[in-house]
């Protein structure tokens, strides 16, 4: 029984999913028929996505980059909003992450919000992985990269619990933002930023008022 499987491949660069392609060709199996599209922004991705549910053939799988220029209205500033866009019109289809970001701030938000059956660092990747990741997220998902893991592991094992604004806070000090910047990222009073910075400070134990100290102390134990 053959099983025709029906894929869209989201990234901007068209040799990256050239060889994407060739490896899921070369390496599926011998009962599975793969049909192709691939899709070098959002605005394609979104077009070719509502015409699979008009045409009733949605998709099964989608192969995400997550680092894509913004849609032409604004309304998706990269491929994590295209994900989540995906979870709503195609909820039974496959996600596949991929992309260059490794800090733990991006893979925890993204594990969060699209909760992807496959997600992959590209420097992690090679062709054999992603062939395994292709056949695991259709039978037994998900598939994490082992960067990913890492990361999952090391927030998991350390007992440090920080929100999600506190994670937003460590994260963008380590973009260089600084802390009077703070306020219209987050939609929060600087005396709020000031009182979660204090309070990060006393968890990770920094008796310093230096961002750097901070951020040191979070890298190590992988929040940042």
């Amino acid at each position: 029984m053959s099983e025709k499987i029906k894929i869209l491949m989201i990234d901007d660069h068209p040799m990256i999913i050239e060889g994407y392609q060739n490896t899921l060709l070369f390496t599926k199996k011998d009962n599975q028929e793969l049909e192709i599209d691939i899709a070098n922004n959002c605005d394609e991705a979104v077009l070719y996505m509502d015409k699979s549910i008009k045409n009733e053939r949605p998709y099964n799988v989608l192969f995400v980059d997550i680092s894509l220029p913004p849609s032409t209205d604004g309304s998706m500033s990269s491929g994590e909003d295209l994900a989540e866009y995906a979870r709503k019109i195609l909820p039974k289809a496959k996600i596949i992450i991929l992309t260059m970001f490794n800090e733990s701030f991006r893979i925890h938000n993204i594990i969060k919000t699209i909760d992807p059956e496959g997600f992959m660092i590209k420097s992690d990747l090679t062709s054999s992985e992603l062939a395994s990741a292709f056949q695991a997220v259709l039978n037994n998902p998900p598939f994490y990269s082992g960067t990913v893991n890492s990361h999952i592991r090391k927030t998991i094992t350390s007992d440090i619990v920080i929100d999600d604004k506190n994670r937003k806070i460590l994260y963008l000090l380590s973009q260089g933002v600084k802390t009077k910047n703070l306020a219209t990222h987050l939609d929060i009073s600087l005396s709020a930023i000031e009182k979660r910075k204090k309070q990060l400070r006393e968890i990770f134990d920094v008796n310093d008022g230096q961002d750097e100290t901070l951020l040191n102390e979070a890298r190590k134990k992988g929040f940042v």
